[in-house]
């Protein structure tokens, strides 16, 4: 049976990015800048998050009513979750998953990428933006190397995990890295994704002359190593893809501000406390752990899921021009990328 939702502009309810923990243990300037998240910023206390069972609960919903077939854990950093491993199995006990995959920092792979592999998860989106220690230093907010970083890759790569890297350009922080990354990832073997500095949050002091965009990516790269298009894997895929000429080898640019994926967004976003947010740039979440402490059935609480996402509006990135529309926005590190 067919349990597919679609929202207002028929854009159907496939993926789902769970956020385990609104802590990190990075300071990147662009998510969670240290001024702001530092020693006396009130984090979410333990009985304000999600069980794993309640997020096994919701996942279990929106697989089986709903119609979704990726889940995404995320953060902040999801490894600063105590046990994450044993989430990852109970999520992949559920039938209809076809994709599990974490975002992260990989500082703490090399302790957790056995246990992450044997627990059912299939593979890890890594944040690095820089090979340059001192431009990475700065911006991770607490001068991690990139050797620490390089060291979780390869510990999650000699686990069995599939790995691709994802690297925020912004114009003047790290722009010049783009080549040195292509190549050295291109050689590794491992998918680069460039990604356009966004307007997440409001602590990041985002402006649109910071954004290096998807044309200026594509050009510089292909100035270098020439590259073509490729098609998308699957309908609603957030990347544009591109294979070096002559290759088999693969990269990437997502590019919500130049060239903005909203018409195609089939992505729901739940937060460490349970709130449903259907857009990554959305004031307002619904909360859903409330629903899941009731005594409501899964169909209970399916039913009022359908009742937010049908509905459903959302194009944040394509009406980002429009200065009538005014909106107070909640963080990339308490949302989940």
């Amino acid at each position: 049976m067919n349990k597919s939702v679609y929202d207002a502009l028929d854009r159907p309810l496939r993926d789902l990015r769970i956020s385990v923990t609104d802590k990190c243990n990075f300071r990147c300037t662009y998510c969670m800048p240290a001024e702001i998240f530092g020693p006396d910023f009130p984090f979410l206390k333990k009985e304000e998050l999600l069980s794993f069972d309640e997020i096994e609960r919701l996942a279990t919903i929106f697989v089986k009513e709903l119609g979704v077939k990726k889940i995404r854990i995320t953060g902040g950093e999801p490894l600063m979750r105590r046990d994450l491993p044993v989430l990852i199995h109970k999520l992949t006990q559920i039938n209809g998953v076809e994709d599990l995959a974490m975002t992260t920092n990989a500082s703490l792979l090399p302790r957790y990428a056995k246990d992450l592999k044997a627990s059912g998860l299939n593979r890890v989106s890594v944040s690095l933006d820089s090979l340059n220690d001192d431009i990475f230093g700065k911006i991770n907010g607490r001068g991690v190397t990139v050797n620490k970083v390089l060291k979780g890759i390869e510990a999650a790569e000699k686990a069995g995990l599939g790995v691709k890297i994802n690297m925020v350009v912004k114009q003047g922080m790290n722009h010049e890295e783009i080549i040195p990354m292509a190549k050295f990832f291109r050689e590794k073997g491992h998918i680069l994704r460039f990604i356009e500095f966004m307007d997440v949050g409001n602590s990041n002091d985002w402006k649109l002359d910071d954004v290096y965009t998807k044309k200026q990516i594509l050009q510089d790269i292909h100035n270098v190593m020439p590259i073509e298009p490729l098609q998308p894997n699957y309908p609603g895929e957030v990347a544009t893809r591109y294979r070096y000429v002559g290759s088999n080898e693969e990269v990437g640019v997502i590019s919500s501000v130049s060239d903005a994926f909203c018409s195609s967004c089939n992505r729901a976003r739940l937060t460490a406390e349970g709130k449903l947010f259907t857009c990554l740039f959305a004031s307002n979440g619904h909360d859903l752990r409330k629903l899941v402490r009731s005594n409501l059935a899964n169909t209970e609480v399916a039913d009022k899921v359908k009742n937010i996402w049908i509905p459903r509006k959302d194009r944040y990135s394509e009406e980002r021009g429009d200065k009538s529309i005014k909106r107070e926005k909640v963080e990339m590190s308490h949302m989940g990328g």
